[in-house]
């Protein structure tokens, strides 16, 4: 693995809070791409982005990444992570503390927004895992 990595994660869930996903592609600059997805059970929107952030940054410092650029759709929680907005849900404060302490894991790491449709390998990611987790709960 070379040392930059560019993440692009995303999470979403049907309804607010309700059954929700995660996914994450992870480009390094040799071109390879990584990607991973997983449902996670009833969560918010917010609670989605931040556990999708976490697999990712996990997942970079299993491939020895240096610096990481991250890339989210979620305005809120790029603002919360460049220290723009306080954290006023008390369920996204432990989400915040272990992407915190995963800093330190890079020599370089920064959050940048980018709109839905330039995220979207994370985005369909989501979708596949919440269409599939969708038809498995109406053959139960």
């Amino acid at each position: 693995m070379n040392d930059t990595l560019t993440i692009y994660s995303d999470g979403g869930s049907r309804g607010n809070p309700g059954p929700a996903a995660i996914g994450v592609a992870l480009c390094a600059s040799n071109g390879k791409t990584y990607e991973y997805g997983e449902f996670i059970g009833k969560a918010t929107n917010n609670e989605a982005e931040y556990k999708a952030l976490i697999m990712a940054l996990l997942k970079a410092k299993s491939l020895k990444a240096k610096n990481v650029r991250c890339f989210l759709d979620s305005e809120l929680a790029v603002k919360h992570l460049n220290h723009q907005y306080r954290i006023k849900d008390e369920k996204i404060i432990p989400l915040f503390i272990k992407i915190w302490n995963l800093t330190f894991d890079f020599e370089k790491i920064t959050f940048t927004y980018i709109p839905r449709e330039k995220n979207k390998k994370a985005d369909a990611l989501v979708n596949k895992i919440l269409d599939s987790e969708t038809k498995q709960r109406k053959l139960v």
